[in-house]
């Protein structure tokens, strides 16, 4: 009788269950430890064992792998990565408490400028200590220290060679911010604001200032002359046209020169329907505080009589009350003049006293009824 059970060709992995060759001695899938003799492999069968699929066994494999990586993220996350991958030990050190010094304050060093070797210089004919010292920018009694030998007196000969000391350079300050030149130009120019009233012009309101009209026009951007009534136009002070006369001094100046008459022209008339009439001057010049323009108006009118009015103001124009208006029909011809005149004292009463501080200008009439003109029928 023969015997049926053959000796198997393969062996099986007591672990995961995989089945391997006869002759394997270790499982290619989880690496376990195979039994070499027949008779352990047999045991092993025999013995109760846990066995696990292929499947499983590769599903495993890989929750663990996925684990590895995960715990491999985290511990990357929170190490520094400038830390390298061994520790450094370090020995401990026991801190000692020490007393910490407050830290001085620092100064910036000033260089210190290094004086400049003297000049050496031979002297020629008809000069002198102080033609040198000026000469040199330098004082007189620097050229005397530097030389021994010269006297008070600084006597000087042809030919004599003596040292002029020089000066000692000086750090230049910092730099400060500035302005555009432009903008630093309008910025240091005085001006004040005028409004334009009736019968104004942009002459007449340069001459008032006694300023440039080119220089009006360039500061308020206007294309022409043409001013309205109730128009605000910066005038620039620092462009006035210098005015003839003295420098003020402490001194009382010179008499002024005769106004430029303005406004209005010689031979204006004025009627009912004009409410006021103004007077405009051109300025002499920057008035003291004692001084004023005196404005004379006189009716000539033949027949009636001496009437005249006279004020003082401190501006080149003057406004002609109502109250000196004729009351009748007839143009009454008014004739007006204006000069400066100075405060030098007050009467009794306590009325100004004044005296004429220069020239008187030219005389202009105008005419000013107390009715409307009639108009000129039309033949």
């Amino acid at each position: 009788m023969t015997d049926q059970t053959s000796k198997p060709d393969y062996t099986t992995c007591p672990t995961c269950g995989t089945r391997l060759s006869a002759g394997a001695t270790r499982c290619s899938v989880c690496g376990a430890q195979l039994q070499s003799s027949t008779g352990e492999r047999r045991r092993g069968r025999r013995s109760s064992q846990v066995t696990l699929s292929l499947p499983i066994a590769l599903a495993l494999l890989a929750l663990f792998a996925l684990i590895s990586a995960g715990l491999t993220f985290v511990a990357m996350r929170f190490i520094d990565p400038g830390t390298t991958d061994q520790p450094e030990f370090t020995e401990t050190v026991t801190p000692t408490t020490t007393p910490t010094l407050a830290p001085s304050p620092t100064s910036t060093p000033v260089p210190s400028p290094t004086p400049l070797p003297p000049i050496e210089h031979s002297v020629s004919a008809n000069e002198t200590c102080l033609g040198l010292a000026v000469f040199y920018d330098v004082s007189l009694q620097s050229i005397v220290n530097a030389n021994p030998g010269l006297t008070t007196d600084c006597i000087l000969s042809v030919g004599q060679v003596i040292l002029i000391p020089q000066a000692t350079p000086t750090p230049s300050p910092e730099p400060t911010v500035t302005l555009p030149a432009s903008e630093a130009t309008i910025a240091a120019c005085d001006t004040i604001t005028y409004t334009v009233e009736a019968n104004d012009t942009l002459m007449g309101i340069a001459a008032n200032y006694n300023v440039d009209m080119q220089a009006i026009l360039d500061y308020n951007e206007k294309p022409n002359e043409i001013v309205f009534t109730g128009e605000i136009l910066i005038i620039p002070l620092c462009e006035r046209l210098p005015t003839p006369g003295p420098t003020p001094t402490a001194t009382a100046p010179p008499p002024y020169p005769a106004p430029n008459l303005l406004l209005p022209q010689d031979g204006s008339a004025f009627t009912l329907a004009n409410d006021t009439v103004t007077l405009q001057w051109a300025a002499v010049g920057e008035l003291r505080e004692n001084e004023f323009y005196r404005v004379t108006v006189l009716d000539v009118t033949e027949g009636s009589g001496t009437v005249r009015l006279i004020d003082v103001v401190r501006d080149t124009k003057y406004i002609v009350p109502t109250s000196f208006r004729p009351a009748d029909p007839v143009p009454h011809i008014m004739r007006w003049w204006v000069e400066v005149v100075r405060q030098v004292g007050s009467s009794e009463e306590g009325e100004p006293i004044y005296e004429v501080g220069g020239a008187s200008s030219i005389r202009r009439d105008f005419t000013w009824s107390g009715a409307a003109l009639e108009a000129t029928p039309t033949p």
